[in-house]
């Protein structure tokens, strides 16, 4: 089964540990990267980097970063070589999908005070059933961002 990397802030612990039950649950192989406790002033880079590096080393794994809005997660990914991170903070799930198909994203970044955890859950599915499209032009594109 596929290795899914887990790593959040403060803002984003409960909903990490709940993803982590619901993967584990479904036979994915998770590896939690902290905080392994409520941090309230930790701050995102020290255990969202540890996360990008991972993914970036293990292709076949994906990453999940969980904090307030995503957006600062995603930031600290993208700026890993090797990994392609995608944000959702809810709405319409065609995003995730497209994030996977078009993009081969590795870690989805994810915006825990706009999600509940149901839609959380239904969007981390859809993201890791969800295969890239080796097509020709999304192998073009993704081989410019290096």
């Amino acid at each position: 089964m596929k290795k899914v990397y887990l790593a959040s802030d403060h803002a984003g612990y409960e909903l990490k540990s709940a993803l982590g039950a619901f993967l584990g649950e479904r036979g994915y192989n998770v590896e939690d990267l902290g905080p392994l406790s409520y941090e309230p002033l930790d701050d995102y880079p020290d255990t969202i980097g540890p996360l990008a590096r991972a993914a970036a080393d293990d292709k076949t794994a994906f990453g999940i970063a969980i904090g307030a809005s995503g957006q600062g997660e995603a930031m600290v990914c993208n700026r890993t070589p090797g990994v392609r991170a995608a944000v959702y903070y809810g709405g319409d799930k065609e995003i995730v999908k497209l994030s996977r198909e078009h993009n081969n994203a590795n870690v989805l970044a994810l915006g825990a005070r706009f999600l509940t955890q149901e839609e959380a859950k239904d969007a981390v599915l859809l993201w890791l059933e969800t295969n890239f499209s080796n097509e020709e032009r999304h192998v073009r594109r993704i081989g410019k961002l290096n």
